[in-house]
């Protein structure tokens, strides 16, 4: 029992040793966690002789049920860890030993995007529905919430009835979302799948329909462990109430703090509250942390003070002091990228090795400047969760046609001739590709002479060749940007992407007009598309990934749970981080226990940085409130923004808040209430979106509803 508990801080050893009911291990970032999930396993398997399978030890992602898996094998000697494993992964566990129950094979599908995707395009083919109806994305979308929140017991539907009453209630189904939603019940039942969802559902199904089945479950797991507490729902907190429901022996582990994943279902009060859902709960505190400096825990700890909803607690340093925690003020985004390179390339004269400096942001479209800067400083990086930003697939297909304007080549002409769809196919590239071979022309010049041909009919190939040959006729005398906007525009490639929905990749086509307009403002007369072309070109084909020793680019999403030793934090602009999307003060408290998690990564350096410049919209950006809300006695500033810049960024913010909602408060209208507005006059509430504080009116004269903001002033009819 020594060697296990060698090591361990009188808290930690007390989450190991206690083995009995219900126990609440707060675990401040860098505090010991994983170890103490180990050690606590190891105890109940070496010491208190339970045996493995009788242990669930649930964690959020594969990976980390992967490490924990090897910490304990390390730790017992024993190949047989029992249920380590994720949430949908251990109901998948229950479904292969016991679907039988729901009438489902053990050889049931488990259904990702793709195969959703799939299943949309059969039922839009049969139904005669288009994206013009609903994009596949927001199909998805409406599947989930309907399946979580307004057909809760959906499931019924898709176990209990018969494949032939499903397809019936398809067939007759009116509204295009009725369509969609009982279509992709139906083709579920065909082929016997189940997506994430329903894996948690359909497991919480089967043990209130079989209560043979749940108490051999129930006793089955004598010991219940949940690492990531706070990032719990609503169906994870089910089936972990049903599962202990019988030895009552439920330990959980997580941080307030931490909480960051409540737009997919996390509910901080499952953590807060569990003292009181779980009478006689013990809390045990873990509040060393051992990961970061005493002068990165101090300004973490200040700026997650300002957080009212949470539980009020400091993160003690065990390390020695290191340097302070910098910050820089830019003129601009290049220049706060170029202070970034800067440091790192300090950093790696002092002998840091670039894979122990990472780079974290609050969205994906902030590091095209970043990686334009580490490209022409040939500062090796790779990027997490994501493309390199001049490798995305929308900015690659949009350089693509430039490409075509200026150079008519073959490669791009294969990349854009049918994106979006043109009818342009397999079958039409095939008898392209012979023909120019047969003539030496180029695929594009081999489409003109053919336009005629019977082949080409029903396509859209005659609109794009007139496309190409009127924007290459004078692009030569044109700004580039507006060459970009119209080739944008008449393509009708943005329109594909609204349609779809896909607002990041819209984003990216954004942060490119701005490279763009960027390039013009610096060369200015000199500025040509092929020099602009060919300068993109060398960027992408620099080779910057030819080590591992790289500098790692990831948002702060993906950076959880990990840890580095030099963490730079970029684009600290109000805006970006927090987002502007944000119209909640529960959402606004989330984004600071975002930027927290961030701070909290770095274990010896920390730099934040901002930059002056203008947002997509126009609007003036202003440094982040979350570094206005640290002491400033607690950071270094290589350069201070101006007074009167903070003076102006005070009162931006200020205004910002008095408009931020209480989500938790109860709205005074709902749908259905009949009201009026003071512009437009009488309506009906049609919706109310919580997430975009917007309620949907249909006005009385109008004949299309509006979005009106929560802020408006609505009376009752």
């Amino acid at each position: 029992m020594s060697d296990l508990l060698d090591g361990l801080n009188p808290a930690q050893r007390e989450a190991v040793t206690t083995t009995e009911g219900y126990v609440r291990v707060i675990a401040g970032a860098g505090s010991g966690k994983t170890r103490a999930l180990a050690h606590r396993f190891a105890y109940l398997v070496c010491e208190a002789g339970i045996l493995p399978e009788n242990i669930l030890c649930v964690t959020f992602t594969n990976k980390s049920a992967a490490e924990m898996r090897q910490r304990i094998h390390k730790l017992t000697g024993d190949n047989d860890t029992g249920y380590i494993c994720t949430f949908h992964s251990f109901c998948v566990s229950v479904l292969q030993e016991d679907s039988h129950a729901v009438q489902y094979p053990k050889n049931f599908l488990v259904l990702d995007n793709a195969d959703i995707d799939a299943m949309l395009g059969i039922i839009y083919e049969e139904r005669g529905l288009t994206l013009r109806h609903m994009t596949y994305s927001k199909a998805r979308d409406m599947i989930e919430m309907r399946k979580l929140f307004q057909n809760p017991d959906y499931y019924r539907d898709l176990i209990a009835m018969p494949l032939g009453a499903l397809e019936d209630k398809y067939r007759a189904a009116q509204t295009v979302s009725d369509i969609i939603f009982y279509g992709y019940l139906y083709q579920q039942k065909k082929c016997f799948g189940l997506d994430y969802n329903d894996l948690i559902k359909v497991t919480l199904y089967l043990f209130e329909r079989d209560a043979d089945i749940r108490l051999k479950w129930q006793q089955r797991l004598e010991y219940i462990m949940v690492d990531e507490f706070q990032d719990i729902d609503k169906l994870q907190y089910e089936l972990m109430t049903v599962l202990c429901g019988y030895h009552k022996n439920l330990f959980v582990v997580g941080d307030p703090d931490q909480t960051i994943y409540t737009w997919r279902g996390a509910d901080i009060r499952y953590l807060l509250d569990f003292d009181r859902a779980f009478p006689g709960t013990r809390t045990i505190m873990l509040l060393q942390n051992y990961r970061s400096t005493p002068q990165i825990l101090a300004a973490a700890n200040d700026l997650i003070d300002k957080n009212h909803n949470r539980m009020d607690k400091i993160l003690e340093p065990t390390r020695p002091d290191g340097v302070p925690v910098r910050c820089h003020h830019a003129r601009t985004a290049e220049a706060e990228a170029a202070w970034i390179a800067g440091e790192i390339d300090a950093l790696h004269k002092q002998g840091v090795p670039y894979r122990a400096m990472t780079v974290l942001y609050r969205a994906h479209y902030v590091t095209r400047t970043i990686e334009t800067v580490f490209l022409h400083e040939e500062i090796p990086y790779t990027i997490y969760s994501g493309t390199q930003f001049f490798c995305r697939a929308e900015i690659k297909d949009t350089l693509s046609y430039l490409r075509m304007i200026a150079y008519r080549d073959d490669l791009s002409f294969l990349r854009i001739v049918n994106q979006p769809r043109r009818n342009i196919g397999e079958r039409r590239i095939k008898f392209l590709r012979e023909a120019a071979q047969q003539t030496g022309a180029s695929l594009y010049d081999t489409l003109c002479a053919h336009l005629d041909d019977e082949l080409f009919k029903g396509t859209k190939a005659r609109q794009f060749v007139q496309f190409i040959q009127s924007l290459a006729s004078d692009y030569a005398d044109r700004p580039i940007s507006e060459v970009l906007a119209e080739t944008l525009d008449r393509s009708g490639y943005e329109k594909m992407l609204r349609t779809e929905g896909s607002q990041e990749r819209l984003d990216n086509l954004a942060e490119l007009k701005q490279s763009v307009y960027e390039y013009e403002t610096t060369c200015g007369e000199e500025s040509t598309l092929e020099h602009y072309l060919a300068r993109v070109a060398l960027l992408t084909n620099t080779d910057a990934g030819g080590t591992r020793d790289q500098v790692r680019l990831m948002t702060v999403h993906t950076a959880k749970g990990l840890e580095f030793p030099y963490v730079f934090l970029c684009a600290m602009n109000d805006g970006i981080f927090p987002s502007k999307k944000v119209h909640t003060w529960p959402g606004m408290e989330e984004e600071r226990r975002l930027a927290f998690v961030a701070l909290t990564r770095a274990q010896d350096g920390l730099y934040l940085s901002e930059a002056e410049g203008r947002n997509f919209d126009g609007s003036c950006r202003y440094p982040s409130r979350f570094l206005l809300d640290i002491d400033p006695d607690l950071l270094q500033y290589t350069e201070q923004p101006p007074e009167a810049m903070l003076a102006e960024a005070r009162d931006y913010i200020s205004l910002r808040e008095k408009y931020l909602l209480d989500e938790n408060a109860e709205l005074p209208l709902a749908a259905g209430d009949r009201i009026v507005h003071g512009v437009f006059g009488p309506g009906t509430i049609e919706a109310v979106d919580q997430t975009r504080a917007v309620y949907r009116i249909q006005f009385d004269d109008m004949k299309t509803p509006r979005d009106i903001t929560f802020r408006a002033k609505l009376e009752r009819e």
